[in-house]
C-alpha cells in the first residue's frame, strides 16, 4: 500500500509500504538497517558502507556519499532510498527524487540519532526492533565516561586542518563526555583552522580521527611540535558514527578516556 511520511527536512515522501527494495546512502544508517533485520530488503549502498562486514559484501555499491551511479541504481529498482543531509548532497537528492521516493534524515545530536533509528523502524515495518535498539543504546549511554571539562579538538582533515564544530553529532558526543571544544565557537560545523588557532585554543588533548582523513601514529609528532603541552590521541572515527555503532561506542569511549 502507498504511505505518506514527512522526512527530517519536512519533505512529504510517498512510497510503497513496507518497502521491499531499499538503498541507503549513509554508512551509519546502512549498518542500522541491517541491525533492524532488513538484510533481505537492502539492495544498494555506498562504497563507504562497510558494516556489518559479513553482510554488506552481498549488497552492490551503487554510490559514494557525494556521488552516485545512476544506472546501477536503476538496475536494482529501489522502492525507497534513504539519505542523510550532511552525508549526501542536495544535488543527489534532487536527481534521485525524479525517479524514486527519497527520505532525507538529519542527525546532529544524540537525540536526533535516536529519532533517526525510530523513524527507520517506522519507515520499514521494524518498529519493535528500532525501539529495542534505542533502549539498548540509552542503557549503555548511562555509563558514559566523564572528563571533567578537559579542552579538546577533534581533527578530521589535513591541508587544511579541519575540526569538528557546532551542530554536529560528534560535538554532541564530546559534550556528553564533558569535553570543552573551543572550536564549537567558530563559524561553521567543520571549521578550517590554523596551527595558530590550535595554539591559542589551550588544548589538553587533540583527538586525531582515523577518518575521513586517516590520521596515524606518524602524525602525532606534527601536533606535538605545534602544541608541546597538548597530548595527541589517535581516535577510531567509526566509533563516532550514529546509529547501531552507538551500542559498542560507549565501551570504546570508556577504554580511551577513563584516565583523562
Amino acid at each position: 500500500m502507498k504511505r505518506e511520511v514527512v522526512d527530517h527536512l519536512g519533505r512529504t515522501v510517498t512510497y510503497e509500504y513496507p518497502p521491499k527494495r531499499i538503498i541507503s546512502l549513509c554508512p551509519g544508517i546502512t549498518e542500522t538497517l541491517f541491525v533492524l533485520q532488513l538484510e533481505n530488503e537492502i539492495v544498494g549502498r555506498t562504497r563507504f558502507c562497510i558494516f556489518p562486514k559479513d553482510k554488506v559484501k552481498n549488497v552492490p555499491a551503487v554510490a559514494g556519499t557525494k556521488d552516485i551511479k545512476l544506472e546501477a541504481i536503476h538496475e536494482v529498482k529501489p522502492d525507497l532510498i534513504i539519505v542523510e543531509k550532511e552525508e549526501n548532497t542536495k544535488e543527489i537528492v534532487e536527481t534521485l527524487e525524479q525517479y524514486y521516493p527519497v527520505f532525507v534524515a538529519e542527525v546532529q545530536t544524540v537525540d536526533e540519532a535516536y529519532r533517526m533509528i525510530r523513524d527507520m523502524g517506522q519507515l520499514t515495518d521494524r518498529e519493535k526492533q528500532a525501539v529495542s535498539l534505542v533502549e539498548s543504546i540509552q542503557d549503555r549511554f548511562e555509563s558514559f565516561p566523564s572528563v571533567n571539562g578537559k579542552r579538546a579538538a577533534y581533527v578530521i582533515w589535513k591541508k587544511p586542518y579541519m575540526v569538528v564544530g557546532k551542530d554536529t553529532y560528534i560535538q554532541s558526543i564530546l559534550e556528553r563526555m564533558g569535553f570543552v571544544n573551543p572550536f564549537a565557537q567558530f563559524e561553521g560545523r567543520y571549521p578550517v583552522v590554523t596551527a595558530e588557532d590550535f595554539q591559542q585554543a589551550k588544548l589538553d588533548y587533540v583527538l586525531l580521527a582515523s577518518e575521513p582523513y586517516p590520521y596515524k601514529e606518524k602524525h602525532k609528532a606534527e601536533f606535538q611540535a605545534i602544541m608541546p603541552d597538548t597530548l595527541p590521541m589517535l581516535i577510531d572515527g567509526e566509533m563516532f558514527w550514529y546509529g547501531a555503532k552507538m551500542v559498542e561506542a560507549v565501551d570504546y569511549f570508556k577504554e580511551q578516556f577513563h584516565s583523562l
